[in-house]
């Protein structure tokens, strides 16, 4: 008997751990803020003086950011984002609003309490005398499935509202950057899903996701993002760099380098990240493991 109620005690501690994870979004000015437990967790930034939407900071199980922002060797690096340079000739990446700009056009909170919060944006890519070329969709779920996990859920639509030529880049759609605690330079570390390590293994190589991650203190904590197969160009090779960036990037290596990447007026492309932040290694947090689980989803 005393080993049943021991038991009913556990199940029910455990449950109230899981229920403990609350997440809500608050709109700030041209800002979501989205809180665990009302602990910051991240903000998604869509202001129209900005580049592009992005999250800043993207706090782990620490609550210290593993991403950073700006540095003043790479000031286009802003954290988590989206974007691509070379699009009809313009530049939806790099510092420089007249070169091109992502313009979020209403970002709203479809859900903004429980167990996940939901965003959704309608940006318009535009650059001055000039037609847009794309305007995108996203849908962007956050979740907190433990204390020591902590999911973004990014279901992005691009549609082409022209004819569209990307010529070769390497500075093209989803992307993050470490925070320089994290970094392979100061003894981080990045694996892909192969077992490749460090900028030397995993440049250019395929694979379906990649885990970059750190020692803070005596703790350990990454971001790992992960492609869905339903993507095209699934797996796409990685752009990847030992100080910190590192992003699944199909322009950088087009199958006709001299046209680029073409879309007709018209197409869409549906692309489905999702991104985990978590304690511990690849292994302690199971990103394989997790990998198997949104493949299916």
């Amino acid at each position: 008997m005393k080993s049943f109620f021991l038991f009913l005690t556990l199940v029910s501690h455990g449950l109230l751990q899981a229920q403990g994870l609350k997440l809500k979004a608050t709109k700030v000015g041209s800002k979501i803020d989205v809180t665990i437990n009302n602990n910051l967790f991240t903000s998604y930034i869509c202001s129209q003086e900005e580049k592009y939407p992005f999250f800043f900071p993207v706090n782990g199980p620490s609550n210290a950011s593993v991403t950073s922002m700006r540095n003043a060797n790479y000031p286009h690096h802003s954290s988590l984002f989206f974007g691509c340079d070379f699009v009809n000739g313009g530049n939806y990446w790099q510092e420089g609003l007249e070169r091109g700009q992502i313009i979020s056009l209403h970002a709203d909170i479809v859900q903004a309490e429980g167990d996940k919060v939901i965003i959704e944006d309608e940006c318009i890519w535009r650059r001055p005398n000039a037609p847009a070329p794309f305007k995108d969709t996203r849908k962007i779920t956050l979740s907190a499935p433990s204390k020591d996990l902590y999911q973004i859920d990014f279901d992005i639509t691009m549609e082409a509202l022209m004819d569209v030529t990307i010529a070769k880049t390497n500075h093209s759609l989803f992307s993050g950057r470490m925070d320089a605690d994290l970094a392979v330079t100061n003894g981080g570390t990045m694996i892909n899903a192969n077992g490749e390590k460090g900028e030397k293994e995993t440049f250019g190589k395929k694979a379906a996701w990649m885990d970059f991650y750190g020692k803070r203190g005596s703790r350990t904590e990454g971001m790992a993002i992960l492609q869905h197969p339903t993507n095209e160009w699934y797996p796409s090779p990685w752009f990847t760099r030992d100080y910190g960036f590192f992003s699944p990037t199909p322009m950088f290596w087009p199958a006709d380098e001299k046209a680029g990447t073409q879309l007709k007026k018209g197409q869409s492309l549906k692309l489905r990240y999702r991104v985990l932040v978590h304690d511990g290694d690849h292994l302690t947090a199971k990103i394989a493991e997790l990998f198997e689980k949104f493949k299916n989803e």
